[in-house]
């Protein structure tokens, strides 16, 4: 039997994108194996948002080289929003001649075919779209977890952040139809599924965009849901104990939503809400479209509605033209919202955005200065936070071996801490109660509850 091997770099998205690249190599009679230099078809699912993904894809597909030119028949493909963007293509045709196919984020329902054309033809292929079709369904999936899954909601992003590449890589909004949505998350809890993570670029503008062939717009499309709304009906679905859901633009979001954090149900009290900024002046030069006190509003609402709510962000260090005082204003907002997490980034230049071309680029050297002391505050933030749970007794979902220490088991609670505790590995995949006995900054250390439910 033929093998293959995926490799995703990036977000959640590419990892369900990568999700059914893998179906689609099992229907054709391939399995999984963990060594991709042994593995008869590789595919790498790249990442444009940061320079480091770059640097990090060129580096593990020029370590393929050897293994493809020796062992005849080895296929190595790549795909992802890399691919999207000309001058990366010119790269790969300069300096990777050898790789076998090129596709990009809008053709991945094709690489069945794309894939047997090249593999029999033994030529080599690009075959990249300029723009999106219409969302394909029924595609399969190689689960990574089966009792837990991403769900995607909607591809691409009509936002424009000047910093961000995701617009031309990914395309416009399209959103998948809500029958379609709620049949896959029904037949996830048939098999066992007891989390599922939403996914869209903005799941908040989910339905917002005009509908094209086979996608979903609220305004004119039966049933009206909006995000809100999606998230009530796949609360219903017996099985599903948690919802999570990513990612949630500040500048969409809707009344509806805050008011389901009173009665969440399933929905987890938790919500990742990017704030990139805490100066307005940098927030309107990154075309984000709200102020800071516009965020700090809908965070006071969030908890009002919620006030256990856990909350993170994303914060970008260095944005062109950032000065000492809009990194200040950042500085305070993290101290007066004080995120439960918090993804940090320092500036990376993304070639064809906006920001890019701009002269007033910040020195690597305050950039790094400036990151360190985001990152100090930051932790000793979730230092003291993580204090609360000290002694508590919560549900956390048991994922698998820790990453740390393979004799402990790790898992996350509602509020995404993730927990490491001692247990037999029979308890992976199952909801357990657990007391806390030492809180950390990332993490938090707890030992199984003598009394447990049946889940």
């Amino acid at each position: 039997m033929k093998t293959y091997h995926v490799i995703t770099f990036g977000c959640q998205m590419n990892e369900r994108d990568s999700e059914t690249i893998a179906g689609m190599l099992e229907e054709q009679g391939y399995s999984y194996t963990e060594d991709p230099k042994s593995a008869d078809a590789v595919v790498l699912n790249t990442c444009s948002v940061r320079e480091n993904a770059d640097k990090r894809f060129f580096g593990v597909l020029g370590q393929l080289k050897n293994p493809h030119e020796n062992r005849e028949g080895m296929m190595v493909c790549v795909c992802g929003c890399m691919m999207q963007q000309q001058h990366i293509i010119d790269t790969l045709k300069a300096k990777y001649p050898w790789v076998d196919l090129v596709f990009g984020t809008h053709n991945i329902s094709e690489f069945p075919v794309l894939f047997k054309n090249a593999s029999r033809e033994k030529a080599h292929i690009i075959d990249v779209l300029s723009e999106a079709g219409p969302i394909a369904e029924g595609l399969p999936a190689a689960r990574a977890y089966g009792f837990k899954a991403f769900v995607s909601i909607m591809q691409g992003c009509n936002n424009f952040c000047s910093y961000c590449i995701v617009p031309y890589t990914r395309g416009r909004e399209r959103s998948r139809r809500p029958e379609a949505v709620i049949e896959e998350v029904k037949e996830l809890a048939k098999n066992g599924c007891k989390e599922i993570m939403v996914l869209g670029q903005n799941v908040n503008s989910y339905g917002r965009a005009r509908s094209v062939a086979g996608t979903y717009c609220a305004a004119t499309d039966e049933p009206h849901l909006d995000f809100a709304g999606l998230l009530k009906e796949l609360n219903k679905i017996e099985g599903i104990e948690r919802i999570r859901f990513m990612t949630s633009h500040p500048k969409d979001i809707s009344d509806g939503l805050i008011e389901l954090f009173k009665d969440p149900g399933h929905v987890c009290r938790q919500i990742h809400l990017p704030v990139q900024s805490g100066s307005s002046r940098v927030l309107k030069e990154m075309n984000r479209v709200y102020t800071r006190e516009q965020y700090l509003d809908i965070v006071r609402r969030l908890r009002q509605a919620c006030p256990d709510i856990a909350i993170s962000t994303d914060i970008i260090v260095g944005f062109p033209g950032e000065t000492e005082e809009d990194f200040e204003q950042t500085l305070s907002l993290v101290e007066e919202v004080r995120y439960d997490s918090a993804f940090t980034f320092i500036y990376s230049v993304r070639q064809g955005t906006p920001a890019a071309a701009r002269e007033d680029q910040v020195p690597e050297e305050i950039k790094h200065a400036r990151f360190g002391r985001l990152i100090e505050a930051i932790h000793r933030i979730q230092e003291e936070k993580a204090e609360k749970y000290r002694d508590a007794v919560l549900p956390v979902l048991i994922e698998g071996p820790s990453k740390t220490d393979p004799d402990m088991l790790t898992g996350h609670t509602e509020s995404g801490r993730v927990v490491d505790l001692p247990g037999d590995p029979s308890l992976i995949g199952r909801m357990v109660k657990v007391r806390i006995t030492k809180p950390q900054t990332f993490s938090l250390y707890g030992a199984l509850c003598e009394e447990q439910e049946d889940r």
